[in-house]
């Protein structure tokens, strides 16, 4: 999920960048509230209780992190694909493919270097965590060579040492795929498509009920596909709509609708009594997320304000963030304790915040124009006509 650019009529969407760096915001205090559970569950969970506040009420959109990996998967899928819709040239796959890796490989391994050096450096002891928490059960407290290998290459399921790679498992699956999602999308013009996004959502939705993540978040990469393949209609369109009188309002609406149904499942868990249920309402999250990316591409009052100054700054360290706060935070946790996380988050939070800048500028960057300089070369070899070594045009992802 790293920064993103959609350049449609050759003016950038930075309301995109916007939408990314909240959404790294959300998957950060989500981590938070993780540290936080055991001693807000031991203060009471019933309605009017602070769990109950930040769980089951809007304010769940504050700390919805796994729903807003839904929301990168689909910026993914639109921004990722978009050139090779855009593209005047044939577009060269393996040059992609080449430059892709380069571009999520090297920050996830400078990630890995940082929360091992966390690790080896500041102690972890168990007995500052409450056993069978976030804390305890999902953060490494000693490196294993074999675990931090997998780690790296991204070949595990489920991630210890920096935990939120589990995420770029399903990116770089992605970029295996794109020709065969690009395909498809342009296969599906029109009303067809509009269809084809429906099996999707559904396919996504089946896919939470029955704990499959291939179904579960393949089809959000699909979905942002089918967007960047009709991006200038649907922008057409929308700025029409939005053109009417009641169009701000429609705006509005659907902005509320679509951040209604990212959280719904959380929203209705009271009075939840079957677990598949839920599970598939957690399914609707793809839906709204598509629908807030959507949003963020037209013009109204939600995309400016994601291209607010500070809205693009978070957009700009989005990636890096989303690397870097879980070691962190992780880190400091264990240092003062569990059951100090209000010093805890006051500590990691904007910690997180100036190494992610730092990371972005000395990792993420670089490795984001080395990938263009790969991708150039592979570009170069496919095709005799290109200048051997020439950067490749700026991937959009």
């Amino acid at each position: 999920m790293q920064q993103e650019r959609a350049k449609p009529g050759g003016a950038r969407l930075v309301s995109l960048d916007g939408l990314r760096g909240w959404a790294a915001v959300a998957v950060v205090l989500h981590h938070v509230l993780e540290v936080a559970k055991p001693s807000l569950l031991d203060a009471g969970s019933g309605p009017g209780s602070a769990w109950w506040w930040i769980n089951e009420t809007p304010l769940k959109l504050l700390s919805a992190g796994p729903e807003a990996v839904v929301v990168f998967f689909v910026l993914s899928g639109l921004v990722v694909a978009l050139p090779a819709f855009r593209s005047a040239a044939p577009y060269s796959w393996a040059a992609f493919l080449a430059s892709r890796v380069v571009r999520i490989l090297l920050p996830v391994w400078g990630a890995l270097v940082l929360a091992s050096a966390l690790i080896l450096l500041l102690p972890r002891p168990l007995s500052r965590a409450v056993a069978g928490g976030w804390l305890a059960e999902s953060n490494a407290t000693t490196l294993d060579p074999a675990i931090l290998l997998s780690e790296a290459t991204l070949s595990r399921y489920s991630y210890d040492v920096v935990n939120t790679l589990w995420s770029l498992r399903w990116e770089m699956v992605f970029a295996v795929l794109l020709p065969l999602y690009v395909l498809a999308a342009r296969r599906l013009p029109g009303w067809t498509a509009f269809a084809a996004g429906g099996v999707a959502a559904a396919l996504s939705i089946v896919g939470f009920a029955t704990a499959d993540g291939s179904l579960s978040y393949l089809p959000a990469f699909f979905l942002g596909t089918l967007v960047a393949a009709n991006l200038d209609a649907v922008r057409a369109s929308g700025s029409a709509l939005l053109a009417r009188p009641a169009g701000p309002l429609l705006a509005a609406l659907a902005v509320a609708i679509s951040a209604l149904l990212l959280i719904l499942h959380w929203l209705l868990r009271p009075v939840l009594t079957d677990a598949t249920t839920e599970l598939a309402l957690t399914g609707l999250a793809t839906v709204g997320a598509t629908g807030l990316v959507v949003l963020a591409a037209l013009p109204t009052g939600f995309a400016r304000a994601l291209a607010a100054p500070v809205s693009r700054l978070l957009g700009r360290i989005s990636f890096s963030l989303y690397l870097v706060h879980v070691p962190l935070l992780a880190s400091v946790a264990f240092l003062v304790g569990q059951s100090a996380w209000p010093l805890a988050a006051v500590l990691a939070v904007p910690l997180s915040i100036a190494v992610a800048w730092l990371f972005a500028r000395v990792v993420e960057h670089p490795a984001h124009r080395l990938a263009r300089r790969v991708g150039g070369l592979v570009r170069g070899f496919a095709d005799p006509a290109v200048r051997p070594g020439a950067p490749a045009p700026a991937e959009r992802a």
